[in-house]
């Protein structure tokens, strides 16, 4: 397969799509905050009262993007696209419209059972086992996670008294694929935990030069005989995980500069 980085794309993102009272000229907050929990993008939405700005299309289905407001400053709010290819569209149309700085945030699971669930884990490296990094930075096996932002966030994590884990992260393309000799491999090389964006928010941004931070609440464990669900489920823990939440939105506070 041809993987090829630098030249200009066929196809451009151009933006947002707009309804017809919306000014489809405004240039979005410069700091956007995503989230891959629906049930944490719409409990931020109510409780800090969103303003609708504006909508990422995608061919079969469209997503809203908000003006969101906390501690009188204001930054983009979405629902982040599970999986490299998806979440590598939002971020190119939310640049297209004015994103410089991107927070991205959710569940993972664990390969390290001493990872207390909806602990906080902060990607350093992601091993690539996807596709979409790839059409983005050079074919290495690895790519650097989070080469910004870990200090300030880790002073949010203590203020906050958050357990939390640095290392390594397996980035896949396919869930129902992480098998037992996979994951043996990805341990062996001292992996922590898995996810399905890592590799390809850092590749995508590296690409685009913006800066971006990306963290993960632990949920399911793969450490063990059988799958252990834990808090997987996106209504399990589900107090704990709107502490996760403000987390993102104390972060936005601290890098919009």
């Amino acid at each position: 397969m041809i993987r090829l980085g630098k030249e200009e794309p066929f196809i451009k993102a151009k933006g947002l799509e707009f309804g017809y009272e919306q000014n489809s000229n405004i240039k979005l907050p410069k700091v956007a905050i995503g989230v891959f929990s629906k049930q944490l993008f719409n409990d931020i939405i109510q409780k800090f009262n969103c303003e609708e700005i504006g909508r990422i299309h995608n061919v079969n289905f469209d997503k809203k993007v908000y003006l969101l407001k906390y501690k009188d400053q204001v930054f983009s709010f979405f629902i982040a696209g599970v999986g490299g290819p998806v979440i590598a569209m939002d971020i190119e149309i939310l640049h297209a419209q004015g994103v410089e700085k991107i927070i991205i945030f959710g569940n993972c699971g664990v390969l390290d059972s001493n990872i207390k669930d909806c602990s906080i884990v902060i990607p350093n490296l992601a091993y690539r086992e996807e596709g979409t990094s790839y059409h983005y930075v050079q074919d290495n096996d690895t790519i650097e996670v989070n080469p910004k932002y870990k200090e300030e966030f880790a002073e949010l994590l203590k203020e906050y008294k958050f357990d939390y884990t640095i290392g390594s992260t397996w980035t896949t393309d396919a869930f129902f694929r992480e098998t037992l000799d996979k994951i043996r491999y990805f341990k062996s090389l001292n992996v922590k935990v898995v996810d399905m964006e890592s590799a390809s928010i850092a590749a995508v941004c590296k690409y685009l030069g913006m800066d971006y931070f990306t963290f993960y609440y632990a949920g399911d464990n793969l450490d063990g005989v059988e799958w252990d669900v834990r808090s997987f489920e996106e209504s399990s823990n589900l107090d704990k995980k709107k502490e996760v939440a403000l987390l993102a939105l104390e972060l936005a506070v601290k890098i919009n500069n």
